[in-house]
């Protein structure tokens, strides 16, 4: 990756300050506007949740090219075949799942992702679909951009071998998938944090083995649309699938032009 180390603390740091600022000055603006911080509205949620989420993506962009000169395919926009693709993610998701699910059991998870609800979902069929598209399509996007395509490309410059081998990506996945799960404070039950930091972690692995980003973006995806449509909407499987699909394809058309000049990795 061109960008150095050093950019990965900064990302966090910038972005972190960047997203702040944007979600206060909606929270202004709506609170001159009537809204109040206790109860806002669903609009002022979603609209303070995508500056946050594009104060990543800015500080991402700021840094690397302060740094280096770095292309697209450098984030990870590269087209992959799609056997590769389909295989890759089907393994990191059941990997994903079946660990999850040991760990729910064991522990006897209960409670759910509070974002959704913030974003009034249940209050209105516009509110549904711009919730659905922000959980589904911007979040998983703006995520992997910044998480697996920014500071895992970072982290991976760490030169750390044993035995002959190179312990780099792997432990870079590991401080992704931390902050990855961090990230989720807010929003998620303090104990969905550790789940959501192994889900940081496959999906580093997945943008590693599979050198794209686009794997990733799919399953993150898969991901959040699952439990939109499950735990909050509780939808039936074909609803679900619908919404799976929907949100995959419209991420394929906003940023599949984005590595339509690196070649395919087969």
């Amino acid at each position: 990756m061109p960008w150095p180390l050093w950019t990965a603390p900064a990302g966090v740091v910038l972005g972190l300050a960047l997203g702040l600022v944007g979600s206060i000055v909606v929270a202004v603006v709506a609170a001159i506007g009537g809204s109040t911080l206790a109860h806002p509205t669903p609009a002022v949620s979603i609209l303070g949740d995508l500056l946050f989420d594009l104060g990543f993506v800015a500080a991402a962009i700021y840094l690397a090219r302060v740094s280096s000169r770095p292309r697209l395919a450098d984030f990870g926009f590269r087209p992959v075949s799609p056997a590769l693709a389909v295989g890759a993610v089907a393994l990191a998701g059941i990997g994903y799942y079946l660990i999850t699910a040991i760990y729910a059991s064991l522990f006897r998870l209960h409670g759910s992702d509070k974002l959704p609800s913030e974003l009034g979902v249940t209050k209105s069929t516009a509110a549904l679909i711009a919730a659905a598209v922000f959980v589904c399509v911007i979040a998983p996007v703006c995520e992997e951009f910044f998480f697996r395509g920014f500071i895992f490309g970072a982290l991976r410059r760490w030169r750390i071998g044993f035995a002959g081998r190179s312990l780099g990506p792997w432990i870079a996945a590991v401080i992704t998938g931390i902050l990855f799960g961090l990230a989720h404070t807010g929003s998620a039950s303090p104990q969905y944090l550790l789940p959501l930091g192994f889900l940081g972690f496959v999906l580093c692995l997945l943008r590693w083995r599979t050198a794209s980003l686009y794997p990733a973006m799919a399953l993150h995806s898969i991901n959040n649309s699952l439990a939109l449509g499950l735990n909050e909407l509780h939808w039936g499987a074909p609803a679900i699938l619908g919404l799976m699909a929907g949100s995959i394809a419209v991420i394929s058309a906003l940023t599949g032009p984005l590595g339509a000049r690196s070649p395919r990795l087969v």
